[in-house]
């Protein structure tokens, strides 16, 4: 069996090339090189055509969907063939399962741009066009997309976010590279305030723990943020840190524990039940500076996604992982950077719901979190190894 295909781009750059290659010699076919146009200048896209031989049509028709998701799809493409959903949630066994990648389908003898690209979805087709639906959202009467054959896959092989923070030789940049990280950052900020695109970001308690509180909600103030994603826990601590000047009972000015300090918190969660609410304390002045003081003050959207850890949770907090899942999707739509503020479960979720076009920047002391953001699809983050809060108040201090 024989098939020819077809894949564009920074193929060499990028690893794509050899990924094909070795993707065919592992699966046990053959291929031939029947056109490779190499891009000369930097901007300008290579073109490759091959041809790929197997032992079965089986065998082909294995190969040829982990082909499309290395960004090689058939020169010949086939028409998009589509499978009406029987049950609610329900979708065929050979339904095409999404990537993060900017996708099209091909049908009525033309492509067709696939919208609100994210991974581990389906594809349906609606009035609307070609949209990618998580399987809990498909609906009786879907139509949804099953062959391969008719998808083409585009990821980012220009590498453009890593172009954009090029400050950094890999994946993860080091501590030596952190200042010049920390001003790439500071100047993407100001381009997308100029530009009034979106910059969304994804914070963890440790935010809070190590000072940096404090420069985030000027962030937010200064106008630089457009929305946040975090748990219980952030709020928690915020909120501990105004009343009580500690973060899980830990003085954030002399970085000593305090005589009983770890009823703080549960003392800050109780104090905003009396109000009914974090925004109810901030209107009876019972609040007045902090981070959740300017997330609601500036009227920014936030979720806080509640976890089976929580203490309280606070009353803002949605409890309800698909609701959440909902809101954090809505929040990060259409944004063009998102911050990953030291939260390895929120980032990796996060990461799940973003096409892979979006720039992502995840700073943590631990670079395996980086590494596990990569290994669950977010190929396009960059990393920065820093104290978050030493990295917050240097990028507020750069953009004041």
């Amino acid at each position: 069996m024989n098939r020819k295909f077809i894949s564009t781009g920074h193929l060499i750059d990028s690893g794509i090339l050899s990924s094909i290659l070795n993707l065919i010699i592992d699966d046990g076919a053959d291929y031939q090189i029947v056109r490779f146009d190499l891009g000369k200048e930097h901007k300008e896209e290579s073109y490759l055509e091959i041809e790929v031989f197997t032992n079965t049509e089986e065998q082909l028709a294995s190969l040829t969907p982990k082909l499309v998701r290395h960004a090689c799809y058939e020169k010949s493409a086939a028409e998009a063939v589509f499978f009406t959903a029987e049950y609610d949630k329900c979708a065929p066994d050979n339904f095409y399962s999404t990537t993060n990648h900017r996708t099209e389908i091909f049908k009525d003898g033309k492509w067709h741009k696939v919208l609100q690209q994210r991974m581990d979805a389906s594809i349906v087709l609606t009035d609307k066009g070609f949209i990618c639906r998580k399987l809990r959202d498909i609906k009786k009467g879907d139509k949804i997309l099953t062959n391969a054959e008719s998808v083409r896959v585009f990821p980012p092989t220009s590498l453009t976010a890593k172009e954009d923070f090029g400050f950094m030789s890999g994946d993860v940049s080091s501590e030596r590279a952190s200042n010049m990280a920390v001003k790439r950052v500071a100047d993407t900020f100001k381009e997308m305030k100029d530009q009034n695109k979106k910059v969304v970001v994804v914070a963890g308690p440790v935010v809070i723990h190590t000072g940096g509180g404090a420069a985030l909600a000027s962030l937010i103030k200064k106008g630089y943020i457009s929305g946040l994603l975090a748990g219980n826990a952030l709020a928690v601590h915020d909120v501990e840190s105004q009343y009580f000047g500690t973060s899980l009972g830990v003085d954030l000015k002399s970085g000593k524990p305090t005589h009983e300090g770890h009823k703080n918190h549960m003392k800050a969660i109780n104090r905003i039940y009396n109000h009914g609410s974090i925004k109810s304390a901030i209107e009876a002045g019972d609040i007045v500076d902090g981070l959740m003081y300017a997330v609601i003050k500036s009227g920014i959207p936030y979720c806080l996604a509640g976890s089976i850890r929580d203490d309280g949770p606070l009353p803002e907090t949605e409890n309800d992982m698909i609701k959440a899942q909902t809101e954090y999707a809505e929040i990060i739509k259409d944004a063009s950077v998102v911050l990953m503020l030291s939260t390895m479960l929120h980032s990796i979720g996060t990461g799940n719901m973003l096409p892979s076009w979006v720039k992502t920047v995840c700073v943590d002391i631990n670079p395996a979190v980086v590494t596990k953001l990569s290994d669950r699809g977010s190929s396009q983050t960059i990393g920065i190894v820093s104290d978050v809060g030493l990295f917050l108040n240097r990028l507020d201090d750069l953009l004041d």
